[in-house]
């Protein structure tokens, strides 16, 4: 342990990122001190991008049980049960900060992380979705774009769907989050638990190497600051190719029923994929049978080492042999590491020496969970928003890099591989195809940021409703959502109050809704040089979809426009007219009953409208350019040339098209308002040609 104890000038456990007062709950739990290695294992295990000490409590609240869940938070993905005896697997986790220090591997890792927590679910992988927040188009970014693109194509899996925001409280602090969507029968759901005292612990995968070393620690549970170059060896390297063997060989082995149990060896490595699995049971592993890429590793390395592409498996020994013969057939490494024991403790061999033994549910279970210090913001008054004239504030809004085309990213991404995506990203949700039946996956990834500046709960509130409303928008039915918290430090108590308001928002929203949270992801410390992000709750949702042969194309000629509304009221606050006209500032608010009546007509509407569409970023004027040029066909609108009604946001709105005789099919309930506002045709839209607003719309293409 010369490597940990080399610095003087901090104590170890400081130096590893614990504190005096958890230094002082270990030897309390231990009845000892506990040696480096074991120190090392605290820190790893109670850090906050592993522990989630800081958010576990107030997590408590968002609702994750429903008819259909089969997993919900715990395990490393959310089940549902789909019917007809297949369920979804699907989770959303960040890689915020190894993709600020090292944009390209920091984002490829962070697509090689999920696929594998959905893989280890008994999944197959067969979509992604992205979140990408940065300050500009610049380098940085488009090298992140790259990294997801790479990982995702070598593997062979569609990315589908997601976000690109381009925001100043971005610039140096990324957010990368990456969602993965894997298919499995509803009878081969796996655990991460071991279950059998006697059975074997399998790692299979790449080798080990010192990348990665303090990933979880060193970047994703601190700050950003000077001399972040200095962190690149935490961020890991990934290798997709054997990604795409490793996805194959799992898949496999649940197939087969050869393991018990399967765990990613993602974040601190071997210490958190066997402290979960060891939890219930203990496991002795001898550290010295791992593979390894590099000399003279001491255990501790060995031990939370972040190399990409490994899995650890719990294996009955009379199927050893079969397992072996699966993972040599794919050509990747492996060896028997350690035995489930009915200890509790998870023990470290080391050439035969024990170099550490910690009870597992010590380094889980008795994670301290700290009550957030809050500290409410005082709401902000808002400044007039001087919109010019309505065609020029379109033409500036389309062209800008908030709102512009994302073709220029999308691009990049292999859209259609694997044969299922019956509608392809652009548009509110992406809709996969679940053969052999005509029945249909929607998918979406949405957050809210600005807002959460102003209304933390209202943010929380409209990032669940915005992404339930892109599956209605499809004609699918919301299931069920995963999250991923993106926020600056939550020492800070205006920070704590921010993720508390957000979290209570998100659940007002599920229980409205009646569609549970099933897994999620945390990320906190998105700060540099002190200055934290804004709020940023990223929520992905999965959606079912009755015939996908129904799912709206886009407006035909001759269609009545109908623009349906639920009762909250617009506002430019948080807006993108605010942002580009003003200054932030405002109270909005939202009528949750109405708007859970919106998302309820809209997927009425989605199963035989031609075209239904979200009004989100932009506002009204921005969502009716979008549909035109999607359907590339304009429109004769009548509408009143009110700002606030052309770039008003915050209320929900859906945009709908249908044959006149098919108005009155569907009527509105009570809760919603609906008029006609025009009739698709024509090669404009409010007066301005579509190839003009194409022109503006595609500048970054």
């Amino acid at each position: 342990m010369h490597y940990l104890s080399a610095v003087a000038e901090q104590p170890v456990h400081r130096q590893l990122g614990l504190t005096d007062g958890e230094l002082d709950r270990i030897l309390t739990l231990l009845e000892r001190e506990p040696n480096h290695f074991e120190l090392a294992l605290f820190s790893l295990l109670w850090s906050e991008h592993c522990g989630y000490k800081h958010s576990a409590l107030a997590l408590r609240r968002l609702p994750s049980d429903g008819e259909r869940v089969l997993q919900g938070p715990g395990e490393n993905a959310g089940v549902l049960d789909l019917g007809d005896g297949l369920a979804v697997a699907f989770k959303v986790e960040s890689h915020n900060h190894p993709s600020a220090v090292e944009p390209f591997q920091g984002a490829a890792t962070g697509v090689g992380g999920i696929l594998r927590d959905i893989a280890a679910m008994g999944a197959r992988p067969v979509a992604l979705l992205d979140g990408l927040r940065f300050g500009a188009p610049d380098d940085h970014f488009s090298r992140a774009v790259g990294g997801v693109g790479h990982y995702g194509n070598c593997v062979g899996v569609p990315n589908v769907g997601g976000e690109v925001v381009l925001d100043e409280t971005y610039a140096s602090n990324c957010l990368v989050n990456a969602m993965c969507v894997g298919l499995l029968p509803t009878d081969r759901q796996m655990s991460a638990k071991a279950t059998q005292a006697g059975a074997l612990v399998v790692l299979y995968g790449a080798t080990t190497g010192r990348d990665g070393i303090g990933g979880a620690s060193v970047l994703a549970s601190s700050e950003l600051g000077e001399g972040d170059a200095e962190k690149r060896p935490s961020v890991q390297i990934g290798d997709p190719f054997t990604g795409k063997r490793l996805i194959e060989v799992s898949v496999e082995l649940v197939e087969r029923g050869l393991v018990l149990s399967l765990q990613d060896c993602g974040a601190a490595g071997l210490a958190s994929s066997l402290s979960e699995m060891a939890a219930e049971y203990g496991i002795d592993v001898h550290l010295d049978r791992v593979p390894q890429r590099e000399d003279g590793m001491e255990p501790w390395e060995v031990m939370i080492s972040e190399s990409q592409e490994r899995m650890v498996a719990i294996v009955a020994p009379e199927r050893l042999g079969k397992v072996e013969e699966v993972v040599d057939r794919w050509g990747l490494r492996r060896a028997v590491i350690g035995e489930v024991t009915s200890t509790g403790l998870l023990r470290a061999f080391w050439d035969g020496d024990e170099v550490g033994a910690v009870a597992a549910r010590l380094l889980t279970d008795e994670c301290p969970r700290y009550r957030l210090e809050q500290e409410p913001r005082s709401p902000s008054a808002a400044s007039p928003t001087d919109v010019p004239p309505a065609g020029e504030a379109l033409l500036e809004l389309l062209g800008s890099p908030a709102l512009c085309s994302r073709s220029f990213v999308t691009r990049r991404y292999d859209q259609l591989v694997q044969s299922r995506t019956a509608r392809r990203p652009g548009l509110d949700a992406a809709v996969l195809r679940l053969r052999p039946a005509w029945r249909g996956l929607a998918l979406t990834l949405d957050g809210q940021s600005r807002l959460g500046a102003l209304d933390p709960r209202v943010a929380g509130q409209l990032a669940i409703l915005e992404a339930a409303r892109n599956v209605a928008c499809v004609g699918g039915d919301p299931l069920g959502f995963t999250d991923c918290l993106n926020f600056g430090n939550p020492e800070k108590p205006e920070v704590g109050w921010e993720l508390v308001e957000t979290i209570e928002g998100m659940a007002l929203a599920c229980e409205a809704l009646d569609v549970p949270v099933c897994s999620g992801n945390v990320s906190l410390y998105n700060d540099t040089n002190g200055r934290s992000i804004h709020p940023t709750p990223v929520v992905g949702c999965v959606g079912l979809v009755p015939d996908v042969r129904r799912v709206p194309r886009g407006w035909q000629e001759g269609d009545a426009i109908l623009l349906v509304r639920s009762r909250s009221p617009l506002t430019f606050a948080g807006s993108e007219a605010q942002a580009r006209w003003s200054t932030l500032g405002g109270t909005p608010g939202l009528d949750l009953a109405s708007e859970v009546e919106l998302v309820r007509y809209a997927t009425r509407a989605g199963r035989y409208a031609s075209l239904v569409h979200d009004v989100a970023e932009g506002g009204l004027a921005v969502a009716l350019a979008e549909a035109a040029l999607w359907s590339d066909c304009g429109a004769r609108l009548e509408l009143d040339d009110d700002p606030l009604a052309l770039f008003g946001e915050v209320g929900g709105q859906v945009v709908v098209a249908v044959p006149p005789s098919d108005i009155e099919v569907d009527p509105a309930g009570a809760g919603v308002e609906v008029r006609p506002i025009g009739t698709v045709g024509g090669s404009e839209l409010l007066g301005i040609p579509l190839a003009e607003l194409g022109r503006a719309y595609a500048v970054l293409a």
